[in-house]
């Protein structure tokens, strides 16, 4: 599935982008799931909001317990300080999480393509297992900012293996929020672990290395494309002030040669823990 070229970039550059390898039919199938999922859920509390400004979900089961569920979570901004949306409710959700890829028929289909599989092994992995669905709108205007992070901070493995499979769903821009991330910052050191405690979660420090701050590249993509990452690649989003959205969705994958550390916040304990179909 990979060229040796793009298996280069892959390990020295710490991601390799696929260009419109999604057929546009395929698109419009998730897409219009998405849609469908938001439309009959019913739980409008202003309390199910995801941020990264403050990683702290202690004692949020809504978060926590949906590790093997399907979950949305509005934005940030979606409620004015009347306590109601400040625009359509289909425009106010931030993701759907966690567990698309197992529960939701459509999201399985579009996750176990076995093209994804052979990227897996085309970088090396031994036994992908999808630990993690989400399908991310960053909504036109009230898109949250997605702060500097590495995957591997909550999906930490000995030695270390996840791998992000980024899905534009859309095109992605500087306009309304593409990715941006540090060529070869997976090279340098892990910077922080989630970690879950029984409802308690810590933010670990593990390395004062700052941030990139003038040394990010952006990957802006069409809509179609796959943007695959190593899970100690530093990268961000920008909040979307445009007036369109950039929807994408990503999977998380560990191998399971290594080992999967008991104090990760997502755990599989009901939901088979699968790969890609080859």
């Amino acid at each position: 599935m990979l060229s040796s070229e793009q298996i280069q970039q892959y390990r020295q550059q710490g991601f390799v982008v696929l260009d419109q390898v999604i057929p546009q039919a395929m698109l419009e199938q998730v897409k219009a799931r998405a849609a469908l999922l938001v439309e009959q859920w019913v739980e409008d509390s202003p309390s199910h909001t995801f941020t990264t400004k403050d990683n702290n979900r202690s004692g949020d089961d809504y978060f926590l317990e949906s590790a093997e569920k399907i979950r949305c979570f509005f934005e940030e901004e979606a409620f004015g300080e009347d306590g109601k949306l400040v625009q359509d409710r289909s425009l106010c959700i931030n993701k759907i999480g966690h567990a698309l890829h197992e529960l939701d028929p459509v999201f399985s289909e579009f996750s176990h393509q076995g093209m994804l599989g052979q990227i897996a092994r085309d970088i090396g992995m031994q036994q992908p297992e999808i630990r993690q669905s989400m399908y991310i709108f960053k909504q036109p205007r009230i898109g949250g900012e997605v702060n500097w992070h590495q995957d591997a901070t909550f999906f930490y493995t000995t030695p270390q293996s996840v791998v992000t499979y980024w899905f534009a769903i859309e095109d992605a821009t500087l306009e309304n929020g593409c990715l941006w991330v540090e060529p070869a910052g997976h090279l340098g050191p892990l910077r922080e672990r989630f970690t879950l405690d029984g409802r308690t979660t810590t933010m670990l420090p593990l390395d004062g290395t700052p941030w990139p701050t003038e040394n990010g590249q952006s990957v802006e993509v069409k809509a179609g494309s796959i943007v695959v990452f190593q899970g100690t690649l530093p990268h961000y989003s920008a909040p979307n002030r445009s007036n369109k959205s950039r929807q994408a969705y990503t999977l998380h994958v560990t191998d399971g040669a290594c080992e999967y550390a008991k104090e990760n916040w997502l755990q599989s304990r009901e939901l088979p823990l699968r790969g890609f179909d080859l």
